[in-house]
């Protein structure tokens, strides 16, 4: 998703463990810029600025405006990130330039609201299967997400990825029918007394039994 945010920027000569110390220290992390007709280029950017990204809507998916002190702002996204798994900050990011002109790839989510009648009506279970799919389109026509509305669904209804209407440059690359949600009949569990029943075999006794007595001995010759 395109948007008009912009975040600083400041080049840096020097690699390594080291320098990375240096700038979280300052309150930077380290960052690469790639892609397009230009080189690599190693920069530092404010982690509060990447992070406030990462967590919004869109996500990883914001194309916004990387402002790196002496040349022209240029249009970037989030590719790649890594954040302390103890004190969930983020150490480092990968940035790629993106060319507005050019198709890409992106994976969007997929969001599902409302009350499906299957399990209001019909005591139906509502599934999720898949929470994302995968299109192709110009960046401007990225989307935060896709939003379905499931409320008609009711038991065997389901919703696939071909159901998500297409607008503008996108394209669908995941498979059609592709299961995103669906309403199906809940599963009967067996009773214990069932289960046991089935379990325990008859047993068929041998000998017959008079009546009134035990089972006759077999005489000896």
């Amino acid at each position: 998703m395109r948007t008009e945010i912009t975040v600083a920027a400041e080049s840096r000569d020097s690699r390594g463990k080291n320098e990375a110390r240096r700038l979280r220290a300052k309150g930077s992390v380290p960052a690469v810029v790639y892609g397009g007709k230009t080189g690599p280029v190693s920069v530092a950017v404010s982690p509060k600025d990447l992070t406030k990204i990462l967590n919004s809507k869109a996500g990883h998916n914001t194309i916004f405006n990387l402002n790196l002190a002496g040349s022209d702002s240029t249009p970037v996204m989030i590719v790649d990130w890594q954040f302390d798994p103890i004190k969930d900050s983020l150490l480092h990011a990968d940035l790629k330039r993106i060319d507005l002109t050019e198709r890409m790839t992106v994976t969007v989510p997929v969001v599902t609201q409302g009350d499906p009648k299957g399990v209001k009506l019909q005591g139906g279970v509502y599934e999720v299967v898949n929470r994302e799919i995968e299109i192709e389109c110009l960046p401007n026509d990225i989307p935060e997400q896709f939003v379905i509305n499931v409320t008609d669904l009711m038991i065997g209804d389901t919703v696939r990825a071909s159901d998500i209407p297409m607008g503008g440059s996108r394209k669908l690359l995941t498979m059609p029918d592709a299961v995103i949600s669906h309403v199906v009949a809940p599963r009967v569990e067996e009773t214990p007394a069932a289960t046991e029943a089935a379990a325990e075999p008859e047993v068929v006794k041998k000998g017959k039994k008079e009546e009134g007595g035990e089972a006759e001995a077999p005489k000896k010759k």
